[in-house]
């Protein structure tokens, strides 16, 4: 595992690593964070912000025979919660393509978690299990059909919303997302809308790129506009290039969900679909910044774009 940065002449130059044969170090000439909570930014004092009020982690799990039709199991769920331990929350459940009866659970959140902090981590990954557990007694004890309820898989890790935000040489705002606004150094394209976990109490909420938006909270769905209504919806929002990189560090590259975006302009890049663009967008800048022997924040965005492009991403 990773331990610490190795800093040369004030310059980033390898990566400390602990294993079973001791200490040794990686020596790059460019580096990628993506650890999701820019553990490597944090420790070369990149500027960041962690919310006061940061959207709380889901520990998610696929069972069989959860979802039925003759039992609501949100309902079930907050009826018998303060019995098994259970703190009032609001999620969501789904089935999995192609299979009738095995869900994708993630009802609960584990409250009051900076994820990137160990101890916080670890309270988090036992709580979370422990959720899971009690929906499950709750249902086997209260449900119609007791006996037949199985646990297929948990996740290997708990499902990590928020934590550290960087200060890069842009800050994706949610105008920019909501509007969809274009950047010329676009390296990534959404349409996943603004999703807003509450600090506290369970829900989210939705706001939609047509100018609709929806609370889930308190066992209810409280629909209004954003914006009044128009024929004029965006499709997509960009997510630019200059959002992963700071001046600072000149041969570091953020990717994942810790790089440069307000409150709700992260609610939705955070997801997957989003960051993975990020972390191909990554890769192609920092081989082309080894091959033109510039900073990272200087790379050619245009031919950033055009090798993106070429490789078969989706660029606009």
């Amino acid at each position: 595992m990773w331990a610490a940065p190795y800093i040369e002449d004030g310059k980033l130059r390898g990566i400390f690593i602990e294993n079973k044969g001791g200490r040794g170090v990686i020596l790059a000439k460019v580096f990628i964070d993506a650890s999701g909570d820019g553990d490597l930014a944090a420790h070369l004092e990149l500027p960041h912000t962690v919310d006061a009020h940061l959207q709380p982690p889901t520990t998610t799990a696929l069972i069989r025979g959860l979802l039925r039709k003759d039992v609501n199991i949100k309902e079930l769920v907050r009826e018998h919660e303060a019995e098994f331990g259970l703190e009032r929350d609001q999620g969501w459940s789904t089935f999995i393509p192609n299979e009738t009866d095995i869900c994708m659970l993630a009802e609960t959140h584990v409250f009051d978690t900076n994820a990137a902090d160990p101890d916080n981590l670890t309270h988090a990954e036992i709580k979370g299990r422990r959720q899971i557990r009690a929906i499950m007694d709750i249902v086997r004890k209260y449900g119609p059909q007791k006996d037949d309820i199985t646990l297929l898989t948990l996740a290997s890790y708990i499902g990590i919303r928020e934590t550290r935000i960087f200060s890069t040489e842009y800050q994706l705002s949610e105008e920019d997302v909501l509007h969809g606004k274009r950047f010329p150094d676009a390296i990534a394209n959404g349409s996943y809308r603004v999703d807003i976990h509450h600090p506290d109490g369970g829900g989210y909420i939705f706001r939609y790129l047509d100018g609709r938006q929806v609370d889930h909270a308190a066992g209810k769905s409280e629909w209004s506009r954003w914006r009044e209504e128009t024929d004029e919806n965006p499709t997509f929002y960009q997510i630019p290039y200059r959002c992963m990189v700071s001046k600072k560090v000149d041969n570091l590259i953020m990717a994942g969900r810790m790089i440069s975006a307000d409150k709700g302009a992260f609610g939705a890049i955070r997801v997957m679909i989003n960051l993975n663009q990020t972390g191909e967008a990554a890769g192609v800048a920092a081989w082309q910044s080894i091959q033109d022997g510039c900073p990272v924040h200087t790379v050619d965005s245009a031919k950033l774009r055009k090798t993106l492009a070429d490789g078969g991403s989706i660029v606009l």
